[in-house]
């Protein structure tokens, strides 16, 4: 684990990734996290880490792959329950929900540029594939 607060401490981190000669990465999905993709994505490809993020914004940002909670399905859970809220339910009235649908995202681009070929079992299994 290498924990960071900001971009000064990301660059510390970054390093202490490259010194523990690490074989993959699996980056939380926290928002400073998030913010710093950019940055995590270009670390991972010029080490050529393979690296499963837990939100797709990474590998549109250039990332092997993500697996993690549909953003979509819960925006539009969060919306059934505002409508509830709005037509009279009390929120704490509201059971607590676990995310139910899960994407999978695979960039080919990104396997190719490191040299990995992924699974055809695990592409038909993907949600989508960017190639």
């Amino acid at each position: 684990m290498f924990p960071f607060q900001g971009t000064a401490d990301l660059l510390a981190a970054l390093a202490a990734i490259e010194r523990a000669q690490a074989h993959a990465l699996i980056p939380d999905a926290d928002p400073l996290i998030v913010s710093k993709r950019e940055s995590i994505v270009a670390f991972a490809a010029e080490h050529r880490l393979p690296a499963v993020y837990g939100v797709r914004d990474f590998v549109d940002a250039g990332g092997l792959v993500s697996y993690g909670a549909s953003i979509f399905d819960i925006w539009r859970r969060v919306a059934t329950y505002v409508d509830r809220i709005l037509k009279g339910t009390k929120p704490a009235d509201l059971p607590i929900e676990q995310p139910t649908k899960f994407d999978l995202v695979i960039n080919l681009k990104t396997a190719s540029a490191m040299g990995l070929t992924i699974p055809p079992s695990i592409l038909a299994r993907a949600d989508e594939v960017i190639e």
